[in-house]
């Protein structure tokens, strides 16, 4: 299989079909009493959208939520209105071949205004923070921990959604106040509580979850678990047999895409090198593997 993609999976359109928005990975379709989103097969590194993207990545992007809203359907409810299997509606069947594997369709919640992160390991921006004031989103942490730390029990450290740039670190009392205190309450709990049983059932399958970015609606004034979940995109994999903490780990996402990049004479603002074979290949073998390790199925 070539590793570059075809325009149909970089930027989607669905003649007659309302699109509502575009994101960096996203399209999302309105279909009257709900939303059709598709994954496209677009990266983004340093907030710029690669030319050219990662074929099959928006399959996994699609399959490894279906799958984590199938584990987790116990512990939240969330916005699917379809399964991974189930058909098309009629007025898709058309775009069949375009939307394979890589389409969701979905309630139409309300998102909050804060992205509900959870870290169990010390890394990226809160590790910057911890060397910086040993605290994370304002909470005080043990003094000594190093990068890629286990942390003594997993945090939650909300954020503000970005419509351009990096997402903001906010402490809770900030967050309650963007969504109030019992919501604020509400995601903490079930950021955590879901974090957990997924960090239990990954480790099995030879992944660390270091840390997630769960998204929360409102419908009919609940609580419900929307968007992606537990994807390389939204969260941070490392190969738990070469854990080894005081340095950053290897990962299960992007991580081909941001060291070929640092190699470059790039600024980092668009437009935004196309990627060259080999990067995109070992970036789509990792995003493979880490459907496979976690389903035990291949994609």
């Amino acid at each position: 299989m070539s590793a570059m993609p075809t325009t149909e999976v970089l930027k989607l359109d669905l003649p007659g079909i309302q699109k509502v928005k575009s994101g960096k990975v996203r399209e999302i379709f309105d279909l009257g009493d709900a939303f059709l989103f598709v994954a496209t097969d677009r990266i983004s590194a340093f907030d710029c959208v690669m030319p050219n993207g990662i074929p099959r990545k928006g399959e996994v992007l699609t399959q490894l939520s279906h799958f984590w809203f199938d584990r987790t359907a116990s512990l939240v409810r969330n916005h699917r209105l379809a399964q991974a299997n189930d058909p098309l509606p009629n007025n898709l069947q058309p775009f069949a071949d375009k939307l394979a594997k890589r389409s969701m369709i979905v309630k139409k919640a309300e998102p909050l205004t804060i992205e509900c992160v959870v870290r169990g390991y010390l890394a990226g921006s809160g590790w910057k923070e911890y060397k910086a004031q040993q605290t994370v989103c304002g909470i005080k942490l043990p003094s000594g921990l190093v990068e890629s730390s286990e942390l003594p029990e997993p945090i939650f450290t909300p954020a503000t959604k970005a419509t351009s740039g990096h997402d903001i670190n906010i402490n809770f009392d900030e967050a309650a106040k963007m969504v109030g205190a019992d919501i604020a309450e509400q995601c903490r709990a079930l950021s955590l509580k879901i974090y957990s049983a997924a960090r239990d059932y990954a480790r099995q399958r030879g992944i660390i979850i270091a840390d997630t970015k769960f998204e929360f609606g409102l419908l009919q004034r609940k609580l419900i678990l929307i968007d992606e979940v537990l994807t390389p995109d939204s969260s941070r994999f490392w190969p738990a047999d070469l854990y080894r903490p005081g340095k950053s780990q290897p990962s299960f996402d992007k991580q081909f895409v941001r060291d070929y990049l640092e190699t470059l004479d790039w600024n980092k603002t668009p437009p935004a090198p196309a990627l060259p074979e080999p990067v995109v290949a070992q970036t789509q073998a990792k995003y493979l593997e880490a459907y496979k390790r976690l389903t035990g199925q291949d994609l």
